[in-house]
């Protein structure tokens, strides 16, 4: 029997979050600080000693022996540089523990080998790690010992950022700044700030450590690189919401258990519709404190496994022939006091505020659907958007049945009279309760689909930092807005003014609206008659960074500069030729010194076998071991020749010295290569002998856990 768990006791037990800022900060310290976290208010350098001796004295009792400035550079995952509180010795031979306010609010870690995409030669090294007292600082517990983490912002030392906090930062005191304009307009004087609140779910797989161990791909590429699939694979859907096995079970009790210690609001979990696959989501929280948190979530996922003789498989597409894995984006605004800008409330067709909110999403993501799809952009993504289980490349909108039908009435008529109810579900069972019954179905297929009070962005890549598709959001949002506002704020007739906006916005951007199956072949030819574009890989998505409605719009609110983002043109298109050039490397190497030779032996074994059945009875019919022997054969040549070719291929590609014309290269001609040498060592699988085969089966690895 588990020792029970008193979540209430447990939870944020490792945050220095308000209750203990509360209980350790002088009350006057506290306050401003509060101010600066809750308000947006400048941080008042005079308290960063106070609160610096607090935070440490907190660690310390707790164990710590170090602390860390956390940052999120632009390699998509977090770094850390550790310092001891250890001060200089006295002279009896004791040392001294401090902690200054300097080295809580500034770190200066070194940034030359971080990606810059030539915002820093290599040879300048300097670069500042700012502290982020919005989101709260945790202790992590490991091997290593108890670590103090700092969550902080990274920036070179010429003020450009070099991560992915600083963006969204930005971003989200531009969206801030509009939302609120927008709330005025309609007599709003007491809400102080606009919030985005992001729940994002975290899909991911789970596989035996020894079996991972023994597949090269996995262990490099993230992914399976080789594999038949299985007599059976999710087809009969029995694991989707089944009952979670109990090694598994106990694997996720121990995450539950490490993320809430660290203030992380864990609440579903589940099996999810492949073999091997789950799925962890947090409640809402405010944007920024969720992209740390689910940082620390991807890392716990993994951490842990290896606690349980597991790994943990955060690439979108780790297995062919079976779901891959999204991470879902929840995306809402939502003011200090409370008020959801995205709840429609019971009669939509009323709610005029939050009609002209929705207008303005439908105008931004309309307009900046190429930018959108960028933001989900990663090189797993593309083996896993337009497959079956992911939403399709194409950018559309899925409002429902209930705000179709308003938008409907205001594009005939000019006037929205009634909106659909919900009504009530019964279920035809007198002991079953009578349920109420939302106003609109859910769709799953929809990139960007409407459900309820919120927008769920789906395309966004299970391994991915949800920080550039919420800075992307924040941002066109913040424009769709300040345009609203800058031409409803001078109108003499308002109420005539905002139905006129809504009603012009819905009529042009009517066409991202899809409430259809985004997965049929005949949503992809009306979206082509629509005008909408359909970016299938992520080099061709990577250029929506630095066009010059991108550039102006966020050079306009000051989240990026036109260098910053062509700098992250220059990693997005290095990243990618960089993961690809290592899965090919890995299919070579995997080729030339696990698969051939094993096959060489398998054909070794037949060729033996059939000349001793020859030999003892040359009258025997030897017919079906002859032409498997043939069989193999062929398939092992055909092997050897798309193995030279992949490598002539790779090799080309290295040399391209520009980063664009190499990314281009890498997907039109080494992509198509790595599957032609697939194709034959897959069908091999399935003939040579399994004892002789040196890779663990997808059977092996996704029903074996």
């Amino acid at each position: 029997m588990s020792e029970v768990v008193n979540v209430a006791e447990l939870f944020g037990k490792n945050v220095f979050n308000e209750t203990v800022m509360r209980e350790r900060l002088p009350k006057s310290v506290f306050k401003k600080l509060k101010k600066t976290i809750e308000d947006g208010a400048e941080l008042d350098p005079s308290i960063a000693d106070v609160v610096a001796h607090a935070m440490k004295d907190w660690a310390i009792e707790r164990g710590a022996t170090h602390y860390t400035h956390w940052f999120q550079p632009l390699t998509g995952i977090t770094a850390e540089k550790h310092d001891s509180f250890i001060s200089s010795p006295t002279s009896d031979g004791k040392v001294i523990m401090e902690f200054s306010g300097k080295e809580l609010v500034k770190g200066e870690p070194d940034a030359s080998s971080f990606p810059s995409g030539g915002l820093r030669a290599t040879f300048e090294a300097r670069g500042y790690t700012a502290w982020d007292c919005t989101s709260p600082a945790f202790l992590r517990e490991d091997a290593i010992g108890v670590t103090l983490c700092i969550p902080t912002a990274f920036c070179s030392y010429t003020g450009e950022a070099l991560d992915k906090k600083t963006p969204l930062l930005r971003s989200m005191e531009a969206v801030d700044e509009q939302a609120l304009r927008i709330l005025r307009l309609f007599g709003n004087t007491t809400s102080k700030r606009v919030s985005p609140s992001v729940g994002p779910e975290q899909e991911y797989f789970i596989v035996d450590h020894e079996k991972y161990l023994q597949r090269k791909d996995l262990i490099y590429a993230g992914r399976t690189l080789f594999g038949a699939m299985p007599p059976k694979g999710q087809e009969m859907e029995d694991h989707y919401f089944g009952s979670i096995r109990e090694r598994i079970a106990a694997y996720m009790k121990e995450v539950n258990e490490e993320l809430w210690k660290l203030g992380v609001p864990a609440k579903t979990q589940h099996n999810e519709v492949a073999p091997a696959q789950h799925e962890l989501a947090p409640i809402y929280e405010q944007v920024n404190v969720a992209v740390d948190h689910n940082h620390l979530v991807m890392e716990i996922l993994k951490k842990v496994a290896g606690r349980h003789g597991l790994n943990c498989l955060l690439h979108e597409k780790p297995f062919a022939g079976v779901n891959g894995s999204g991470k879902h984006n929840n995306w809402s605004l939502t003011s200090d006091d409370g008020i959801n800008l995205l709840n429609p409330g019971e009669t939509p067709h009323e709610n005029i505020q939050f009609l002209l909110v929705l207008s303005c999403i439908l105008k931004a993501v309309d307009k900046h659907a190429d930018l959108l799809r960028q933001s989900a952009a990663d090189v797993g993504n593309d083996h896993r958007l337009g497959a079956n289980e992911a939403p399709p490349a194409i950018i559309s909108v899925f409002i429902g049945e209930q705000l179709e039908d308003v938008v409907d009435q205001l594009c005939s008529t000019g006037e929205a009279t009634h909106s659909k109810a919900g009504g009530t579900l019964k279920t035809g069972v007198k002991t079953l309760p009578d349920l109420s019954k939302d106003a609109t179905d859910r769709n799953r297929t929809s990139p960007f689909a409407f459900t309820g009070n919120k927008f769920e962005f789906r395309m966004v890549g299970s391994s991915d930092s949800i920080s550039s598709p919420n800075v992307v959001l924040n941002t066109i949002a913040a424009e769709a807005f300040k345009e609203a506002a800058d031409v409803l704020e001078k109108a003499e007739d308002f109420d005539t003014a905002v139905h006129d906006m809504i009603k012009e916005q819905l009529a042009a951007h009517r066409r991202v609206i899809f409430n259809g199956n985004g997965y049929s072949d005949t949503w992809v030819e009306e979206a082509e008659r629509r005008g909408l574009p359909n970016i299938k890989a992520m080099v061709d998505a990577i250029p929506a960074l630095t066009t010059e409605a991108s550039i102006n719009m966020f050079e306009s609110f000051k989240v990026f500069t036109k260098a910053e983002l062509e700098s992250r043109v220059e990693i997005e298109y290095e990243t990618y030729s960089k993961a690809i050039n290592i899965e090919a490397r890995t299919m070579i190497d995997m080729v030339g010194k696990q698969i051939i030779p094993a096959v060489v032996k398998y054909t070794t074994v037949l060729a033996d076998s059939l000349g001793k059945v020859k030999s003892a009875c040359p009258s025997a019919d030897a017919s079906v071991q002859e032409e498997l022997l043939i069989e193999v054969s062929e398939y092992l040549s055909d092997m050897k020749v798309a193995l030279s070719a992949l490598l002539d291929v790779a090799d080309k590609c290295a040399a391209i010295g520009e980063n664009k014309e190499q990314a281009a290269a890498y997907h039109s001609e080494v992509v198509p290569a790595m599957a032609a040498l697939r194709d034959p060592a897959d069908k091999l699988e399935m003939i040579v002998d399994k004892e002789l085969w040196p890779l663990p089966s997808y059977g092996d690895l996704i029903f074996e856990v």
